[in-house]
């Protein structure tokens, strides 16, 4: 029944706000580094994180998605093509960030405005993290930087690099790795926590690769298809007011979390690990429902809304270079105004200028590898 679905509705609207959750973790971040009015101390504005591990189960979730239905077309997976596909779309941004941030900007401010922003690490330092997908090692070593988000599309390259090809060669077992995976690294996230210092390397390695998360993804894809006759509407776990009650513990968690102190809410939401794992399946269950249900209770699929998650990517990779510039550049006019005057102008300089940019590149400079140079390489 759900096996040849070609678009998950209201997945995009999703991805664009978990896109807009981190730019404003990290507007709030920006704020306080540079002494301006912030909203750190309000939970909905310390959810990067929490957006983070939410684009990893949904990555989890799509990727198997696809790669079961490919199975059940082709009785195969074509490696190479997911490889292809995976690469066209992730790496453009990705090394064209690493450029500006480690080689050109540098060299223009160091010529002609030194002092304007501080890089926190070189390229000879920094450029071997980057080009082997471990870039979360740039920020356990030097700290909070400009090309921060680029640490989450590491762990999703070393995921898809692994993946794909255990897919195709185990992929009667799928569900079962799917399970160990999820269990092995409770054990590993329980050892390192146990055995070494929190700011031990390996332990930060251990709990920044959520790959527990992009697992849970895909257990929920391939429950989804392998559902025989039987509508997910139908089933009690997603009946209507379910859905209400999950839909409102999460938006009580994204907005309320850090201001609530509650014996029994600290323990279902700030137990370590566990309380990630149930978070992930919260947000797991929120894809299926809002997306495959029948009866879903929410419906955010609009062309506007469909759009901005289209380009949700370019708004993750490049809204903390728009940030950075309102910030640095405006700050001495944005402390003239209110509180209230001074955030309005700040988030609709940088969530309208993040959009541009995003729209400008997903147009002129991504496309061109994900529709033009694939189809090329496709068809030869």
């Amino acid at each position: 029944m759900y096996k040849q679905i070609s678009y998950f509705k209201s997945l995009n609207s999703l991805r664009f706000f978990a896109a807009l959750l981190v730019l404003f973790h990290h507007s709030e971040t920006m704020k306080i580094k540079y002494h301006l009015f912030n909203l750190n101390e309000f939970s909905f504005f310390n959810n990067g994180n929490n957006a983070v591990l939410f684009f990893f189960v949904l990555s989890g979730f799509l990727i198997t998605y696809l790669l079961l239905k490919e199975d059940n077309k082709n009785k195969t997976i074509n490696v190479k093509r997911f490889y292809l596909k995976r690469v066209l779309r992730i790496w453009p941004i990705y090394f064209l960030l690493i450029i500006l941030g480690t080689i050109c900007l540098p060299l223009i401010l160091n010529k002609f405005s030194p002092h304007l922003y501080e890089f926190p690490y070189s390229f000879n330092q920094s450029w071997y993290y980057f080009f082997f997908f471990f870039p979360c090692l740039v920020l356990y070593h030097f700290g909070h930087h400009i090309l921060e988000p680029l640490w989450s599309i590491g762990v999703e390259e070393i995921f898809y690099l692994i993946w794909a090809p255990l897919f195709k060669f185990l992929r009667k077992y799928i569900h079962i790795i799917l399970y160990l995976v999820i269990i092995l690294k409770i054990i590993a996230m329980i050892v390192v926590r146990v055995c070494l210092s929190a700011d031990n390397e390996i332990a930060y390695l251990v709990n920044t690769y959520s790959f527990e998360a992009m697992a849970i993804g895909g257990l929920g894809a391939y429950w989804l298809f392998n559902i025989k006759n039987k509508k997910i509407s139908d089933l009690f776990i997603f009946k209507k007011w379910i859905q209400l009650i999950v839909y409102a513990i999460v938006l009580i968690y994204l907005f309320f979390n850090n201001n609530i102190h509650n014996t029994i809410y600290d323990i279902i939401f700030k137990t370590p690990i566990l309380s990630f794992i149930l978070l992930e399946f919260l947000y797991l269950y929120i894809i299926i429902a809002s997306s495959c249900a029948e009866n879903s209770i929410i419906h955010i699929e609009n062309k506007i809304l469909s759009y901005l998650g289209d380009i949700s990517y370019g708004v993750y990779m490049y809204h903390i270079w728009v940030v950075s510039f309102v910030v640095i550049i405006l700050k001495k006019y944005l402390i003239l105004f209110s509180p209230f005057v001074s955030t309005t102008i700040f988030y609709l300089l940088v969530i309208s200028g993040t959009i541009i940019i995003s729209a400008i590149s997903k147009r002129y400079f991504e496309n061109l590898f994900t529709k033009n140079l694939y189809n090329k390489i496709v068809k030869k």
